[in-house]
């Protein structure tokens, strides 16, 4: 189907007033998704935001539930269920972000939060406007016009979306919102296949993926994760941008005479307190420990568990970490040097 640019503003309009909308704000030059009440507030000129859209699902501070200490015990009351949302304007690296996290919450060991939200959350996808340097998701069999996890999918012609309604929840959206669509005919279809050729030629980054799960093992021990972890500083940005990275920490915070609040929120495997036990031990006492478990996760440990990389090739951690680690050297490094 064909949505026109000054429908889209309608669209997102009926969603913010009827529903939840969670779309993409550019806030002191940093692009993040959060709630909004109109399509004012939303922008669909930035190339990569700065935050992925996971917060929506994970957010950085969660309350889990309030406790109370009474009388007949302690009382427990959890957070009102999530709201039916429409998540707007996600990039295929990050839609397949949600889908490589689907594995973690929502497998065998289920998270009831993350689920309640995935479940009522329709995902409608934005193709990129233009490949950055530090991209590379074509290494993982998809590309900046996929819309492979998305409910929809909206590919930008200049005055008008193609839009691709991919799962029932997309269906749904199309029947409730008819009026705003109209049939994509052939030019419509040729062009965003023009799109899709254009865009996979502004690669910079050729990155070949071959026989490095199969490296990986053998290469617990080698040298050269001490070499690459005398550059890291310990920062933990390049886990807080991740589209993938999913670890935290559970704390009691006071709240009111004789009760509190439990809360979930996001830590980083790259600090040194995240895998200290109360004995004193530290499983990963030092940098190359932590900079080694975070490529081996990235690049072997998920695949092993559920058969979908870690990795999605968005390029953040390419471009924000101040120690220039890029894990695109790390694939050419591990091929080398095993």
């Amino acid at each position: 189907m064909v949505l026109l640019k000054e429908q889209l503003k309608v669209f997102l309009d009926r969603y913010a007033q009827r529903d939840a909308l969670v779309a993409p704000v550019s806030e002191e030059g940093a692009v993040a998704y959060r709630r909004v009440k109109s399509a004012e507030e939303v922008t669909v000129d930035f190339d990569l935001p700065t935050l992925p859209p996971k917060a929506h699902f994970l957010p950085q501070t969660e309350e889990l539930y309030r406790y109370a200490y009474g009388e007949g015990g302690m009382e427990l009351n959890p957070p009102p269920p999530a709201a039916q949302t429409l998540l707007f304007g996600a990039r295929p690296c990050d839609v397949r972000g949600i889908t490589a996290l689907d594995f973690v919450f929502a497998g065998r060991f289920g998270d009831a939060y993350w689920s309640d939200k995935r479940e009522k959350t329709t995902i409608a996808g934005l193709s990129c406007r233009r490949v950055l340097p530090g991209c590379f998701c074509r290494a993982y069999g998809y590309g900046p016009t996929s819309g492979e996890g998305a409910d929809l999918m909206l590919t930008n012609l200049g005055d008008r979306y193609v839009v691709e309604f991919l799962t029932a929840k997309g269906e749904a959206v199309l029947n409730a919102h008819r009026d705003l669509f109209g049939p994509a005919g052939a030019g419509d279809l040729e062009e965003k296949e023009n799109r899709t050729a254009n865009l996979a030629r502004q690669f910079y980054r050729e990155v070949d993926l071959r026989g490095v799960r199969e490296k990986m093992d053998g290469l617990f021990a080698s040298p050269y994760w001490e070499r690459l972890a005398r550059k890291c500083i310990g920062c933990g940005i390049c886990t807080y941008l991740c589209p993938t990275c999913h670890c935290f920490d559970i704390v009691d915070e006071p709240a009111g005479p004789g009760g509190g609040r439990r809360l979930r929120c996001w830590d980083s495997c790259m600090f040194a307190d995240f895998t200290l036990h109360t004995s004193g031990h530290n499983p990963r006492p030092g940098k190359k420990e932590r900079v080694r478990n975070r490529f081996m996760h990235k690049l072997k440990y998920h695949y092993d568990r559920y058969g979908l990389d870690g990795c999605v090739g968005c390029g953040r951690c390419v471009a924000m970490c101040p120690a220039n680690i890029d894990i695109t050297r790390v694939i050419a490094d591990v091929k080398e040097v095993g």
